[in-house]
């Protein structure tokens, strides 16, 4: 074989081994995001209904917005799902408590908020139980849903999720994410791409949360003239056994 021809196959080779590990890595990254699949266990993005219901949700928190958020809610009449980091409950039992008192659900968002990929079983056994415990302590009855941060899950995640009998959630609507949109961005959006049986994630705690907030009444009455209804992410997942 003459010297131009290895140059050849070794070239062809290279670039072979490029292009796999860019295909390995975009599918990695896919995986790792998908919102609508997940290598273990149950996940719900959104409920396949006829019905016009809509589940309301809050990541991260609580902080001391608490008592705005739920004021807001009561005043729309407004029963949500609440991912809550377990830290944060921690250090605001008095909020976890009033979120539950309120007739809010709380659901488990790990407890330190950080991204559950490339991580081992013990990391996300400590993530997910010391939730669940500060979450109990909340007066948080029935079973507790899973959210990851972010979205992100891998392999540890999904196998202790399904191993432990949890529901992962993920959502199908996110109009307060990338640029800080503005209250009357958020509500447009939510009119827009909501459906039967749509997960909404809002985050009204950090950074843009002001707008989140300020949208919160409009968000209701839009879907409300649309003909939907709000219920609890429970309260949603419990329309797939009709």
């Amino acid at each position: 074989m003459n010297t131009a021809t290895t140059k050849r196959r070794r070239r062809r080779v290279l670039i072979a081994a490029v292009l796999a590990l860019v295909l390995g890595t975009t599918g990695l990254y896919q995986l790792m995001n998908a919102r609508s699949f997940q290598l273990a266990g149950e996940l719900t993005h959104r409920v396949p209904t006829a019905e016009k219901v809509v589940a309301l949700t809050f990541d991260d928190g609580p902080g001391e917005q608490t008592g705005e958020i739920i004021a807001t809610l009561a005043e729309q009449r407004v029963r949500a799902t609440f991912y809550v980091n377990g830290a944060q409950v921690a250090a605001r039992p008095q909020d976890a408590r009033a979120l539950v008192a309120a007739g809010h659900e709380l659901g488990n968002h790990t407890y330190s908020h950080r991204r559950m990929v490339f991580v081992g079983p013990s990391t996300v056994a400590e993530e997910v139980e010391r939730t669940d415990v500060a979450i109990r302590s909340a007066g948080q009855r029935g079973d507790i849903t899973f959210r990851p941060p972010t979205g992100k899950k891998l392999l540890a995640l999904p196998l202790y999720l399904a191993r432990t009998q949890r529901h992962t959630v993920m959502w199908d609507v996110e109009p307060d994410s990338g640029t800080t949109p503005t209250a009357a961005e958020i509500v447009a959006a939510v009119r827009e791409r909501t459906r039967p049986g749509s997960i909404i994630l809002l985050h009204p705690w950090f950074g843009g949360g002001a707008n989140t907030r300020a949208a919160l009444p409009g968000l209701v009455a839009g879907l409300r003239e649309q003909g939907y209804r709000f219920v609890t992410v429970s309260e949603l997942l419990a329309l797939r056994d009709r």
